[in-house]
């Protein structure tokens, strides 16, 4: 079941967030919570039996600059703007493998295009890059942000 995440879910996608990513590229369950409270329309979380499994979620801007580490606190995020940025794509460690990012992502996408967005931007790791082009994203470049001392590849697609 798919829905937009409520307040009261911010320490279980703290959870995932945590156990699926890597030292500080994870957010903080500040970023988690600031991003449910300012827009659940781009928080979607994934429930299988009652708990949730996995979640996307975004911030929307006129203008892209994946580097822009405010950003990702919704610094400058305007839920009229045209242009999505998805800041985690996270399933739960012990759901994955069994097509729920494919199915997360899906009905993310189609719940953009029918909010009216143009165009969906991402960045993800080098070895995620084949896995986005197979949901239909496009790759850009090297990424010039160094979050979490990791290098990012960004990716974008036209809804």
């Amino acid at each position: 079941m798919f829905r937009n995440a409520r307040p009261a879910d911010a320490d279980r996608c703290f959870e995932i967030e945590t156990s699926a990513y890597e030292g500080d590229e994870a957010a903080t369950h500040e970023k988690i919570s600031k991003r449910i409270e300012v827009y659940p329309d781009g928080f979607l979380v994934l429930e299988l039996d009652g708990t949730v499994v996995g979640f996307i979620n975004c911030g929307c801007a006129d203008k892209v600059e994946m580097s822009d580490e405010a950003f990702k606190e919704l610094i400058g995020h305007d839920p009229d703007a045209p242009n999505v940025v998805i800041m985690s794509v996270v399933v739960d460690p012990a759901h994955q493998g069994k097509g729920l990012s494919r199915k997360l992502m899906d009905e993310f996408i189609e719940r953009m295009r029918r909010m009216g967005k143009l165009t969906i931007h991402l960045m993800c790791k080098e070895h995620h890059v084949p896995l986005y082009e197979k949901f239909g994203y496009r790759y850009l470049r090297p990424s010039a942000s160094d979050h979490g001392g990791m290098t990012w590849h960004e990716m974008s697609m036209t809804l």
